[in-house]
């Protein structure tokens, strides 16, 4: 049996700061990936100079960005993107991950990829972990000090404070199609024992700002929606920072955050992540899988 070649790497990529998107590649370069296929969409409030200072970011980290986009950020941008660089990418595995979206895989890309092809697996799953700072503060962090000691917690935020759906496709083969916000591949089920860990450093310094006009933007018409699960989501989130002063309740046990670390699975994530994989439903109705926030800081 032939050895898998590393998989592309497929991202859109919204307006973050340049040093998570160093940090980003860098993180992904670690786990042995060598092609990115990236598309920078930029909505209409962000200035010039923030689109050039992250395009030229892009160019001094080797990556030539396959699309460049600007406008309305609609539910459906990301997925047209998406598929866009996946058929740019071509026939084999693809990797698929958000800016703020750092997989700690069982084993080796390599290996998962040839464990997956062995029992005729088409896609590999993971599981959401939310990364914190140690008081909950949605704070700045400073590239010297790392995205790990800045935000050492993990939880399960989106999971059960924001009602979302936790599960992700990472992996990918080139015939299989994905969902809206990475969370499915209809017709192809992860094995539940093998899911790796997405760390989501979403909660940063400047997200409720985005949260906020996500919400004003679908609720106004300007930016297309599908469902409203994305406004619920985001609404949970500012409805909970606000009742803890700006903070995210770390201690709240529910939220089962702990210290967790980029370089390793965290500890009994096996049995943790698959007993939350099997069991997750939308929370209603309305909330369809995949419809977890996805704002332009993702």
């Amino acid at each position: 049996m032939k050895t898998p070649i590393s998989p592309a790497l497929v991202a859109v990529v919204g307006p973050v700061e340049p040093a998570l998107l160093a940090a980003w590649t860098a993180h992904y370069r670690r786990l042995g990936v060598e092609r990115f296929h990236l598309a920078f969409h930029f909505p209409d409030h962000i200035h010039d100079a923030w689109r050039h200072q992250l395009i030229a970011a892009s160019h001094d980290l080797g990556i030539l960005p396959a699309r460049i986009s600007t406008g309305p950020w609609h539910e459906h941008t990301n997925t047209k993107l998406r598929d866009f660089l996946r058929e740019q990418a071509g026939p084999g595995w693809h990797l698929i991950a958000d800016s703020d979206e750092f997989q700690t895989y069982p084993a080796p890309l390599t290996e998962m990829i040839a464990w997956a092809e062995a029992a005729k697996h088409k896609v590999i799953g993971g599981l959401m972990l939310d990364r914190a700072t140690n008081d909950g503060r949605l704070a700045l962090w400073r590239p010297e000090i790392g995205l790990d000691r800045s935000f050492p917690l993990g939880g399960h935020l989106t999971h059960r404070l924001l009602k979302g759906d936790p599960r992700k496709i990472v992996l990918a083969h080139s015939s299989v199609a994905v969902a809206s916000g990475n969370h499915r591949a209809p017709g192809h089920k992860p094995d539940p024992d093998t899911l790796a860990c997405v760390h989501h450093f979403k909660w940063r310094s400047g997200v409720l700002d985005d949260l906020r006009r996500r919400v004003d933007r679908f609720t106004s018409g300007d930016w297309a929606e599908h469902t409203p699960a994305v406004r619920s989501e985001a609404s949970r989130l500012l409805q909970h920072i606000d009742r803890h002063n700006g903070r995210i309740d770390v201690a709240d046990p529910r939220l089962a955050f702990r210290n967790v670390t980029l370089d390793r699975l965290p500890s009994g994530w096996a049995v943790e992540a698959a007993k939350i994989a099997v069991a997750w439903r939308p929370h209603t109705a309305q909330s369809q899988p995949g419809s977890t926030i996805s704002s332009p800081s993702s």
